[in-house]
């Protein structure tokens, strides 16, 4: 039997109280006041998609829906429209995620992209079918983004994981 890439290393237990943390501080992130720029990445977005992939058990599609619906009454936008959107990306996610084992890591920034345009899109759709206006293209750019920021969140978020369970003076990580 194959062994997926990257399984050189065992990865310690991932800590709750960090998945809780990392999800509090995407969203807190997200909650910052910057204004309404299509390039900036939805943090929390990332966040759900990784934990969804790495820890589906802790973090599923019920996590995701109440985050959007926190990201909704934020927003002030059409309840249900980052719900329904974080809802597809967590099913999405834990769909693809033995599939993403296989990839080292640009390649599975690429296989997250389509995860993330859909997301955005079904979240534009929602708002589109209460009257919003019609968003341009560059309403493309944050799952873009979100897909370039997928190496990074992996190596940060998993860098608790990768430490050595009995450290000593030879192994100091």
């Amino acid at each position: 039997m194959m062994l997926p890439r990257g399984t050189d290393q065992l990865l310690l237990p991932v800590n709750p109280l960090f998945v809780a943390a990392t999800l509090a501080g995407a969203l807190a992130c997200d909650l910052l006041p910057l204004g309404r720029n299509p390039w900036v990445p939805d943090l929390l977005a990332l966040a759900l998609a990784f934990w969804n992939v790495h820890q589906p058990q802790r973090v599923g599609v019920g996590t995701a829906f109440c985050f959007g619906l926190l990201m909704d009454v934020h927003d002030g936008a059409v309840l249900g429209q980052h719900a329904l959107g974080y809802t597809l990306l967590a099913y999405l996610a834990i769909t693809a995620r033995r599939r993403l084992a296989w990839f080292p890591l640009p390649l599975q920034a690429l296989q997250v992209l389509p995860l993330f345009v859909l997301a955005h899109a079904v979240s534009v759709a929602a708002r589109l079918v209460v009257g919003g206006m019609v968003p341009g293209w560059n309403v493309l750019a944050a799952p873009l983004m979100e897909s370039l920021l997928w190496p990074l969140a992996s190596w940060l978020l998993l860098a608790p994981q990768r430490r050595a369970p009995d450290p000593d003076e030879n192994r100091p990580l």
